[in-house]
């Protein structure tokens, strides 16, 4: 039997349909959009351990770069999914670039240009943004979406407040264009060099993906690194499996959560469940 989080009240949410088939072109130029500000961020922030720089996050109207202070200004972008621009703020003043289906090298020289105007210089590699082939961008889609994000993040960080132990943020990285919680066991993965935390530090990562070609629709995922012994064999919670073709782990569709009317019970339970039968062999 799986339970709610301690001190968490389930409410009924409806969330919307994501079914890939219909909104790829929209998801694959939300993708390149997140990308280029992916990109942007690595120049404006200082490094960070695990690559957590290149993360971005998810507010409240959609996807966002982490606060850059630069000569005593808030440098932001945000991808504005419910008005359906990005958003380049510097704390005081923002400029808006509609989010038509613009090329990625339309919406690269905009990004750049609004940041000239504050004499703000991100020396991307431009290349990465040279085509010049119009996109996709539904505004349902992408408002449905990013309703989604919002929503899951929320749960994730309500999750991540029960752990023990370092986590990362809450973010959403452009490479998979997944939104991810990494927990760390404090363990070292025998075999690996100390010095590089990401092959020698024992984790369990919980996220959200748009669907990819392993799985082609969106879902729910709980991975373990290394994936310890029998971890597969423990119980998973109603509408949840375990994946073992490409990647291992418990698998949760997306579509199961439209479908109910207790959508935060499944994700906090799937997360609670993974997290319960991995937790004692990563930590023993």
């Amino acid at each position: 039997m799986f339970f709610f989080l301690q001190g968490y009240n389930s409410y009924m949410t409806n969330l919307p349909v994501l079914d890939l088939a219909t909104w790829q072109k929209t998801r694959d130029s939300l993708q390149i959009y997140a990308k280029l500000l992916g990109k942007i961020q690595q120049q404006l922030i200082p490094p960070q351990k695990h690559f957590w720089h290149y993360g971005l996050q998810g507010g409240q109207r959609g996807i966002q770069t982490q606060p850059a202070k630069l000569e005593g200004k808030t440098i932001q972008l945000t991808l504005d999914l419910t008005n359906h621009q990005l958003e380049v703020s510097n704390g005081t003043e923002t400029q808006t670039i509609p989010l038509t289906g613009q090329s990625a090298a339309s919406i690269c020289k905009q990004t750049l240009a609004a940041l000239s105007h504050w004499q703000i210089v991100a020396n991307i590699d431009q290349s990465l943004f040279t085509d010049e082939t119009p996109l996709a961008y539904d505004p349902d889609q992408a408002r449905a979406f990013g309703q989604a994000l919002i929503h899951i993040a929320e749960l994730t960080e309500k999750f991540k407040a029960t752990l023990s132990g370092e986590t990362s943020p809450v973010q959403l990285f452009p490479h998979h264009f997944d939104l991810s919680l990494t927990w760390f066991s404090g363990r070292k993965v025998p075999g690996q060099d100390p010095n590089d935390e990401e092959a020698s530090d024992e984790s369990m990562t919980f996220g959200f993906s748009t669907g990819d070609e392993g799985v082609p629709e969106a879902y729910l995922y709980v991975t373990a690194y290394p994936t310890p012994e029998t971890w597969t064999s423990a119980a998973l919670p109603d509408k949840a499996s375990w994946h073992t073709e490409g990647w291992t782990g418990a698998l949760l569709p997306y579509s199961a959560l439209v479908q109910s009317t207790q959508t935060d019970q499944l994700v906090l339970n799937l997360f609670q469940a993974a997290w319960q039968a991995g937790e004692p062999l990563m930590t023993d």
